[in-house]
């Protein structure tokens, strides 16, 4: 697994899953909450399958 995510799209991905998540625990957002997981998981691992597939990368060339 390579690392495809990164800077500003890792940051996002992290904020967005965490809130999506919390939502789901304490919030309204009862099941689809559970969501989150995704983009936090790939935002913390900094490998998004969905890149990797599609031979994408946010990471900057010298990384």
């Amino acid at each position: 697994m390579k690392t495809n995510v990164g800077g500003l799209d890792r940051v996002m991905r992290i904020a967005l899953g965490a809130n999506l998540a919390l939502l789901a625990i304490w919030g309204p957002l009862d099941p689809w909450g559970w969501l989150g997981l995704i983009p936090l998981l790939s935002g913390l691992m900094g490998f998004c399958p969905a890149y990797e597939c599609l031979r994408l990368s946010t990471l900057h060339k010298g990384n």
